[in-house]
């Protein structure tokens, strides 16, 4: 299970600048811990969450018990337990870390952050479906490293008819996962040689009225 981190504080940020009202439609993807989730609830609006690890499930069904907070928590592949509905928000932190483990899907823990050799694995995945859940007016969050193109997560939400940008950006030092692989990032152009830290982004994306 994916334990809060920058990121997610990141996103959190952004979620905080949307207008959530009773009965506002949340949907959280890769819901991990159910941090996000929580929050959107403690506004008052109606949330599902969804994580494909039974771990992070259960994790998050006793912290919406523990908060006392009416959270709809389902297991499943991205959106595929939301499917029928739309919602007002959309908030997903996806694994974005490149990996170097080409032709194999991550396990384990590493299935929390490990995203295929671009980082876009389900990043892509995300793009192409998020829209067509998305309410009149409504809202696409999506945090990610800058080492998994931000610019190309812009180019297929513009492309499906979504206004989106950039709204949040932080500099982080590296983690465990990237210290590990930071050679291979270096060989494979995706780090500069002198650089030691990690850009995380915020995009924002919204469907028209």
């Amino acid at each position: 299970m994916y334990a809060p981190q920058d990121d997610t504080q990141l996103l959190a940020e952004a979620l905080r600048e949307e207008a959530l009202r009773p009965g506002t439609r949340v949907l959280d993807v890769g819901t991990g811990s159910g941090a996000l989730a929580l929050d959107a609830a403690r506004r008052g609006a109606e949330v599902t969450a969804v994580d494909v690890s039974r771990r992070a499930v259960w994790t998050a069904r006793l912290n919406a018990w523990l908060a006392r907070l009416p959270v709809r928590i389902r297991r499943g592949d991205l959106f595929a337990p939301a499917r029928g509905g739309t919602y007002d928000v959309i908030v997903a932190n996806p694994p974005y870390v490149p990996s170097p483990g080409a032709g194999r899907g991550p396990r384990g823990r590493s299935r929390a952050w490990d995203a295929g050799l671009d980082g876009r694995l389900l990043l892509d995945r995300i793009c192409r479906d998020a829209p067509a859940l998305l309410a009149p007016s409504g809202v696409l969050l999506i945090v990610h490293s800058a080492l998994s193109d931000p610019g190309r997560t812009l180019e297929l939400l513009r492309g499906a008819g979504l206004k989106a940008a950039v709204v949040r950006r932080r500099w982080i030092a590296f983690g465990p996962v990237l210290r590990s692989r930071e050679d291979w990032l270096r060989r494979r152009g995706l780090l500069a040689p002198a650089e030691d830290k990690e850009e995380l982004v915020v995009i924002r994306a919204e469907r028209p009225s």
